[in-house]
């Protein structure tokens, strides 16, 4: 089980919990929404719960818990830069299709 950051991301990451003073890596995880049926949950971490699967990747930790993990074993995070929008984006092996609008997706 793995879940995975590239530099980009890593180095967005570190930048905004430094800026914020606080906290201990990215909460990665899902919801049941959209056409697709999950949609991807981000958040910065402020604690690790006893449920959570933590991965640690260019110094970053990220955090998953443990309902959305097999939804989310194997992605790698990225965070790209388009003109003035940015996000992170992930690849994942997992899934099947994706909604018209790239919200929500399907495993």
């Amino acid at each position: 089980m793995s879940v995975s950051l590239t530099p980009s991301a890593a180095e967005r990451v570190q930048s905004f919990l430094g800026k914020r003073g606080r906290g201990v890596g990215l909460r990665l995880g899902v919801k049941k929404t959209g056409c697709s049926g999950f949609a991807y949950v981000v958040s910065y971490a402020d604690d690790i719960g006893a449920a959570d699967v933590v991965f640690e990747d260019h110094g970053v930790k990220v955090i998953v818990d443990a309902e959305s993990l097999r939804y989310v074993d194997g992605t790698e995070i990225d965070f790209a830069r388009h003109g003035l929008n940015e996000a992170f984006k992930f690849r994942n092996p997992n899934v099947r299709g994706e909604c018209g609008c790239g919200e929500s997706f399907n495993v």
